[in-house]
């Protein structure tokens, strides 16, 4: 197969389901009536829906079956031990905790060893990941390399930790960081992924100045396929095998198995250390369920358990990532700006250099989200400073970069949509002149993004 250069989806289409199609005026109503906000479409009204990669991917065959084997036993669940057994495989870590998703790991993994005032570093912190650190009063603080803040600029592994910026943290705030985290891939900078180099790095530096490090692991496998192609020496490596390696320079993880783990719900918290281990449980009974199940059903269990396993595989990240690159390609030949180069999971589209006249502060990213609803009934997200601008000492600034992320769902579309999405991206792109900012009419204290009302400026 090697010979050709299509490469294929690696799996058949068993079951279809029927998407809607609406006409403009409609979209605009419905738009209109969720406040400008496309979290709060109805998913009916949505044609192709690239909000998110977590939880929206399809389930294997395999996986569909083994939901059948679920054992629902309240304590002891037989399914428990076979997801404990998987994960316990795949990173080495001795205490496996399950969870009902990602975000529900970092509440509990935080709530249980943040102290207010206490920092924690990171490449990026993603919205719930960073919400967690600081409803702890604790400071979230992003150290990615300058490569990684600039949309433009191509950098292998534009994910990686500024290792100076780590160590001089170490070094001045040592007494106050309990531990180094890093997201692989890191989502927050454009799905960018991190090198085996630069974890290693990081590791030294944690064992040197005795700081516990933690993976944010959700897109753990297309982390481990980019250092595959992409860094020296890995070339002739397993994908497998390079997980394991990422996975053991860590001392523990959070997990959203709605990404890397193939599945709808789920996720995990896995450690190390005992001590911590157990104030973690402790507080996942109270807030999640008991250890064996933390939240999930018996064949939620079976189905990451599964899952685990296939993402893995050569053939479907190959396809995955591959997939991601060409809906990219296609953007990148029309002279739509985007993060470069291709992430993981997603297209980033450069708000902000695309619509130079919306200023930070009137939400470049919103405009161009909502203009990609109105025009083709494509859902993306936001991922700039309606996100990430509102500071918890009530201020309000510019982000990073202002990004609108299209997601692609494992297992879910075709090509044929993905055509579709780059023909209506180069459309709305062409359009840009006639956009107009936003401002927000209503948003709560915390993760606004989720739930804010916006209104068009001069509206």
């Amino acid at each position: 197969m090697s010979e050709f250069k299509t490469i294929i989806e690696p799996f058949r289409i068993k079951a279809v389901e029927a998407v809607k199609f609406t006409h403009r005026e409609e979209r605009e109503a419905a738009l209109r009536e969720a406040g400008y906000n496309v979290f709060r479409l109805h998913a009916e009204d949505v044609l192709v829906d690239l909000l998110t990669d977590s939880g929206t991917g399809a389930m294997s065959a395999a996986q569909w079956g083994a939901l059948m084997q679920g054992d629902e036993s309240y304590a002891g669940s037989r399914s428990y031990y076979r997801f404990r057994d998987v994960v316990n495989d795949l990173t080495g870590f001795r205490h496996v905790i399950p969870t009902h998703q990602g975000r529900a790991a970092e509440r509990i993994l935080f709530h249980s060893v943040l102290e207010a005032g206490q920092v924690v570093p990171n490449n990026n912190h993603f919205d719930t990941t960073r919400a967690n650190v600081e409803v702890e009063k604790a400071e979230a603080r992003d150290l990615v390399i300058v490569e990684g803040r600039v949309p433009s600029r191509v950098h292998p592994f534009k994910g990686n930790m500024d290792l100076e910026a780590l160590e001089h943290a170490l070094e001045s705030d040592g007494d106050r960081i309990p531990l180094v985290m890093v997201t692989v891939t890191n989502n927050t900078g454009g799905g960018q992924p991190v090198s085996l180099e630069n974890l290693r790095g990081i590791r030294r530096l944690c064992d040197r100045y005795r700081k516990p490090f933690f993976l944010d692991a959700c897109r753990f496998a297309e982390n481990s396929w980019f250092i595959k192609v992409r860094e020296e020496g890995q070339g002739a490596r397993s994908p497998r095998e390079i997980a394991r390696e990422m996975f053991s320079l860590a001392d523990g993880c959070t997990m959203s198995a709605k990404k890397d783990g193939l599945a709808n719900i789920g996720g995990f918290l896995a450690l190390n250390d005992d001590a911590w281990a157990e104030r973690c449980r402790n507080l996942l009974i109270l807030t999640e369920g008991f250890p064996t199940y933390g939240g999930l059903a018996g064949y939620d269990l079976e189905a990451v358990a599964r899952g685990l396993e296939e993402v893995l595989e050569e053939p479907y990240l190959r396809y995955r990532i591959r997939s991601i690159e060409y809906l990219h390609e296609r953007l990148v030949g029309a002279g739509v700006p985007v993060l470069q180069p291709a992430g993981g999971h997603a297209v980033y589209l450069d708000a902000r250099a695309l619509l130079p006249h919306i200023p930070p502060l009137e939400y470049p990213g919103i405009a161009l989200a909502d203009a990609l609803y109105v025009e083709a009934g494509i859902r993306g997200v936001e991922i700039g400073t309606v996100m990430f601008g509102l500071h918890p000492d009530g201020t309000e600034r510019p982000a990073d970069m202002d990004l609108v992320r299209l997601a692609i769902p494992r297992r879910v579309y075709t090509q044929s949509h993905i055509d579709y999405v780059a023909e209506a991206v180069i459309a709305v792109a062409a359009l840009k002149d006639d956009l107009r900012g936003y401002r927000i009419t209503k948003a709560p204290p915390v993760l606004r993004h989720f739930t804010a009302l916006f209104e068009p400026r001069g509206a």
